[in-house]
């Protein structure tokens, strides 16, 4: 994994993850959502600290052995130097939802750091938020937006989840590429990534950055953000063996 961070402060510190312990951070938008949410608590485990993995909507369940379905199991997990992974079972298609509250309350308050997947994307690069999206657990204080640069110059139908919502917030049409300009209003507008966010605090994540011209791309992007008060700006590449 490349990392290459544009402006960090005490919190984010690069990847070594917000320092101090007792975030529960969400991850939104589309594009590497969920292999940066599993890049994150694998460093983060390696560090010694206890890593809760879940979901307010549904995430596949995880066949490498770090699934928990009770207290103890996650606790044997970190003992091990591994994050735990909790969320209800579903018996038709094998995925995980909102796991039981209790057990999510009893692990959090054990837990130095929890992290969320807080909508779902369907694989798109790009996501724009739909009516009941996304959903943030009350105890959330950081959220994480990421958005993959292969989205930018292709249609919107091919690369945005959301699509409905994307057509009327940045008045285009289906067949209409996105652009750079169009990326910034999704991750800087209240109906875009920042929705529902409030106070919290916010970073942005440009994945995909594979190449110098995504690079550039990235950086004029990120410098647009930095215009419109948005600090805390990342960029990331996944070898194609790392990705979820």
């Amino acid at each position: 994994m490349q990392i290459d961070s544009i402006i960090t402060d005490p919190v984010w510190q690069g990847f070594q993850l917000y320092g101090e312990p007792g975030h529960v951070v969400s991850l939104v938008g589309g594009g590497g959502k969920t292999t940066l949410m599993y890049h994150m608590a694998s460093l983060s485990a390696g560090e010694g600290k206890k890593v809760l993995v879940t979901t307010t909507t549904h995430i596949r369940k995880p066949t490498d052995g770090t699934y928990a379905g009770t207290v103890s199991e996650a606790e044997r997990l970190w003992k091990k130097g591994k994050y735990a992974v909790i969320g209800t079972q579903e018996e038709k298609n094998g995925k995980l939802s909102m796991p039981d509250a209790a057990l999510l309350a009893e692990l959090r308050k054990k837990a130095d750091l929890v992290i969320v997947e807080a909508d779902g994307a369907k694989m798109f690069p790009c996501k724009v938020p739909r009516e009941k999206e996304p959903v943030f657990l009350p105890e959330c204080d950081i959220v994480t937006a990421v958005m993959g640069l292969t989205a930018i110059g292709k249609p919107l139908s091919e690369v945005c989840f959301g699509i409905e919502e994307a057509k009327k917030n940045l008045g285009k049409t289906e067949n209409a590429v996105l652009t750079e300009a169009d990326a910034v209003k999704i991750l800087s507008s209240l109906w875009g990534s920042r929705k529902n966010v409030g106070e919290r605090i916010y970073y942005v994540v440009l994945n995909q950055c594979d190449d110098a011209r995504r690079k550039a791309m990235g950086r004029r992007i990120a410098q647009r953000l930095f215009e419109l008060g948005i600090y805390n700006v990342v960029f990331t590449a996944f070898d194609p063996k790392e990705r979820y």
